[in-house]
């Protein structure tokens, strides 16, 4: 029991610790393109740091998922995380496209999605920012799971949000202009690899727990 406890533990400090790190990453490799301004930072240039974050945030919910699988941990011993870090997933969520569409607004060119397409984006790029959109109302309805994860339809949502994780990563590495280049690059496919390791030994484990029930 005593071991079992110091697993928690620990697993709980490596949770919050890569959520730390993953943040303080996004405002590194977010800073340079303030060019030394701290003060009176446009909304333009503040608005793709809460997508950083937004993204490196849900990727460290699964990495921790993956490894709380793999040692067969019980998903109620990190409640407290999820719950509080997913409230800073949901704020930075709503702050990345949210100011973005309110500078375009009150820079008069108009309302998501027309104001994307026509003023922010390349033409040939205007499908991937669509992918964003779907994706972002993916995530906020997953944001219900508290009072329908119990529902037996609510596994069709989780699908829907883990298409989405892909769907972002990709947005991400076309429209980000931290990740044109640099370094964040190169983290950027490491988040991406080890997502898949982690959805693959999350439903692995759903896989092989249902074929024992289904044996039994």
């Amino acid at each position: 029991m005593i071991k079992k406890m110091n697993k928690v533990n620990k697993l709980q400090i490596l949770a919050w610790t890569l959520s730390i790190i993953v943040c303080v990453i996004a405002f590194a490799a977010w800073l340079p393109s303030l060019h030394g301004k701290f003060v009176g930072v446009s909304t333009y240039r503040l608005f793709p740091l809460f997508g950083l974050l937004a993204f490196s945030l849900m990727w460290s919910h699964y990495a921790v998922s993956g490894i709380r699988t793999y040692l067969k941990i019980p998903s109620e011993s990190l409640g407290s995380y999820f719950e509080l870090s997913s409230l800073a997933v949901l704020a930075v969520l709503l702050l990345h496209p949210g100011l973005l569409a309110w500078q375009l607004w009150r820079d008069g060119l108009g309302l998501p999605p027309g104001s994307y397409l026509k003023n922010y984006v390349a033409p040939s790029l205007g499908w991937v920012a669509i992918l964003g959109i779907v994706s972002w109302f993916v995530f906020l309805t997953y944001e219900l799971r508290r009072k329908f994860r119990v529902r037996t339809w609510w596994k069709y949502v989780q699908y829907a949000s883990d298409a989405a994780m892909v769907a972002i990563f990709y947005h991400g590495l076309r429209l980000g202009a931290q990740l044109q280049s640099g370094w964040l690059r190169g983290v950027w496919f490491f988040y991406g690899v080890t997502f898949l390791v982690s959805i693959c030994i999350i439903y692995g484990s759903k896989f092989t727990d249902r074929s024992i029930i289904e044996k039994v």
